[in-house]
């Protein structure tokens, strides 16, 4: 297994992927002939490809008489919650729900998907709250109650700087 992987892959790549993840171990004959069905790639298309994510760190190429057999460095899971990591990382915080919201609603989900979402969100909810700083301020009769949303982009010196600034 390679120790660096180059987790940028093409659309193409992926179909390729996709293909060495449902066999396991697969030679580039069996790769040529399911895409060639599927995608009407020629040969050497194929072989392109293969050759790409050999390069990458991707496929890891074992040598079986005159066939090489092919089978992944990393696993789909792991590959996929690696890019959507990446994705992720680069939106901004305010459009991260709204995204979520897309992917699931074209989703097809099963109802142990709906009711593992369902946990996660709960779950999320809790570690939010506990997160959230709540300060109280006596005004007259009335208390007032501040809740300060630390933001990721902030950093974790948010609070101290908040306090600072309102003499807390």
């Amino acid at each position: 297994m390679n120790a660096e992987i180059d987790s940028k892959i093409t659309d193409s790549e992926w179909e390729v992927m996709r293909v060495v993840w449902a066999k396991d171990q697969v030679t580039s004959k069996e790769i040529v002939e399911i895409l060639q069905q599927k995608m009407d790639w020629k040969p050497a298309t194929t072989k392109t490809f293969i050759g790409r994510l050999v390069k990458k760190g991707m496929l890891h190429t074992e040598a079986e008489g005159k066939k090489y057999i092919y089978s992944a460095n990393i696993n789909e899971s792991e590959f996929v919650k690696g890019t959507l990591h990446e994705v992720f990382k680069n939106i901004c915080d305010k459009d991260v729900g709204n995204t979520i919201v897309d992917l699931i609603s074209k989703a097809t989900l099963s109802f142990q998907d709906i009711e593992r979402l369902e946990k996660a969100l709960e779950k999320k909810k809790r570690l939010r709250l506990k997160k959230s700083l709540v300060i109280v301020f006596p005004v007259s009769v009335n208390v007032v109650t501040i809740t300060v949303h630390l933001c990721r982009k902030v950093g974790e010196g948010a609070e101290n700087k908040w306090r600072q600034k309102h003499l807390i």
